[in-house]
């Protein structure tokens, strides 16, 4: 059995993953994404630094970094072709595009019947103010792939507003443009792995945003049914075998799911629960190979 992780060599996810293979006999080496070398009509036809990707029997994904529209869609691609040579790769790549895809997501949650907050997406900036009124005047102003917080803005003030969007125009971003939704400084993340919810937490933040990243403390919680058929759904939606699920819970005690990360953290969950999310998930993707060892 053949084993590869793309990601961070030497980071903690990527020691997990090593650990949790070691454990069922397996070893794994790391390569970062950025080294991918993809040939046609020509042998090995995926590389990663040296190394054939295409031998692997499993390829797990734990980063995809940042780069030009160019270098993000090769990566993709390159992915993509991956598993069109019969390579199990951990999130499939075009879960991992829905997933990071903020307006993406957002607009499969709907269409599936999901609560999800109010959001408007447009590429202009006259659109954009009228978004910032349309949705109550009290805003998060996304960028349309990130993660652990960053870069998230609340604007609840017309001349904010104004100067934050006169910003993002001139790097020529999207602007993608949701309602806040008061959530007590708190959320739900619920992991989950095939179609189970391994475990969950409710994080406290200092402020509105909620991500362990940001500073947030996580505390381990039993989700109800409810929530547990909620997580699962949405996971579904963007096609992914794990997933974080980030829910909110709001002031008048209805739940909104804001996001699906499809590379997620796992280190925040185990340090509030003790679930080994990096084995449940060795576990589950050795189980779908046929791998007893």
């Amino acid at each position: 059995m053949n084993v590869a992780i793309l990601g961070q060599n030497g980071g903690w996810h990527t020691e997990s993953l090593r650990g949790a293979l070691a454990r069922r006999g397996l070893s794994a080496e790391c390569y970062p994404v950025t080294h991918l070398t993809a040939r046609v009509a020509g042998l090995p036809r995926l590389t990663a630094a040296t190394a054939p990707l295409d031998d692997c029997d499993v390829v797990f994904v734990r980063a995809i970094p940042s780069g030009s529209l160019e270098q993000v869609v090769y990566r993709m691609d390159a992915l993509r072709m991956l598993e069109h040579g019969g390579v199990r790769v951990v999130n499939s790549a075009i879960a991992i595009e829905h997933g990071v895809d903020k307006y993406y997501t957002s607009a499969r949650l709907h269409d599936a019947g999901l609560p999800t907050p109010r959001t408007v997406v447009a590429e202009r900036f006259e659109e954009a103010l009228a978004a910032y009124e349309e949705l109550g005047g009290d805003v998060v102003v996304k960028p349309m792939f990130g993660s652990e917080g960053r870069g998230i803005v609340r604007v609840s003030d017309i001349d904010t507003a104004y100067r934050v969007f006169r910003a993002l125009e001139l790097g020529r971003y999207i602007y993608c443009v949701q309602e806040f939704v008061p959530h007590g400084r708190e959320d739900i993340r619920a992991f989950v792995i095939g179609e189970r919810v391994i475990g969950a937490m409710r994080r406290r933040g200092q402020g509105w945003k909620t991500n362990a990243a940001q500073g947030a403390i996580g505390e381990p919680m039993e989700l109800a049914d409810h929530l547990v058929d909620l997580s699962l759904r949405a996971t579904r939606v963007v096609g992914a075998e794990h997933a974080g699920v980030d829910i909110l819970p709001g002031d008048d005690g209805e739940y909104s799911v804001i996001e699906v990360n499809t590379i997620p953290g796992w280190r925040a969950l185990r340090e509030a629960t003790g679930v080994d999310a990096a084995q449940c998930l060795v576990d589950h993707v050795l189980e779908g190979v046929g791998w007893s060892g």
